[in-house]
């Protein structure tokens, strides 16, 4: 079975997000053939078009591991109905200069955590609409809209209910199939 490169966005720059912790679950459960990595976007400032002709170091290197892998899992919390501006913000940089956009052609998936009973699924419909714009093939089922219960998930991405542990291994499990069903028919580089 051929081995993917997945980078992971947690949406959340915060260091005890629950969408963290939900992530470490992710790379727990991964099947083998997914290696994972977090690529972070703490440090890029503001977009600007007037960035488009130098890009700033940051910004480069950010883009350059965005095109290391096969595909990107967003991991996501749900700010005022809508994604994390930050996430947004890694997003703009990712799709610029025209012409540039390291989301073409790439597999996507969007999950998310939240106390709420309706999980992030707010936040994961806005984000489809930019990930679309942004021309990267989402799996669209199944979508998993996480209820966060204190203890669901330890520090160290640990999941201590069976049938979210279940779920979850399922969601990512079926994230390998269609990054293998994406990359076998439509070519990223075309």
């Amino acid at each position: 079975m051929q081995t993917h490169k997945v980078g992971y966005l947690i949406g959340s720059l915060a260091k005890d997000s629950i969408n963290r912790k939900l992530a470490r679950a992710l790379v727990r459960l991964a099947p083998a053939q997914l290696e994972m990595t977090e690529i972070s976007f703490r440090e890029l400032p503001l977009y600007s078009h007037d960035y488009d002709a130098d890009f700033p170091p940051v910004a480069t290197a950010f883009k350059e591991e965005l095109a290391g892998v096969d595909a990107i899992l967003f991991v996501t919390p749900e700010y005022n109905r809508s994604i994390p501006g930050g996430l947004k913000n890694a997003i703009d940089w990712a799709s610029r200069p025209y012409g540039k956009n390291s989301f073409t052609r790439k597999p996507s998936a969007v999950i998310g955590t939240s106390p709420g009973s309706i999980g992030t699924a707010v936040a994961q419909q806005g984000l489809r609409s930019v990930l679309s714009f942004c021309n990267s093939p989402q799996m669209n089922a199944p979508e998993a809209y996480i209820q966060f219960t204190p203890g669901l998930i330890s520090d160290d991405g640990e999941v201590t209910v069976q049938t979210t542990e279940q779920f979850l291994r399922g969601y990512m499990e079926e994230f390998a199939a269609f990054i293998a069903r994406v990359l076998s028919v439509l070519p990223r580089d075309a």
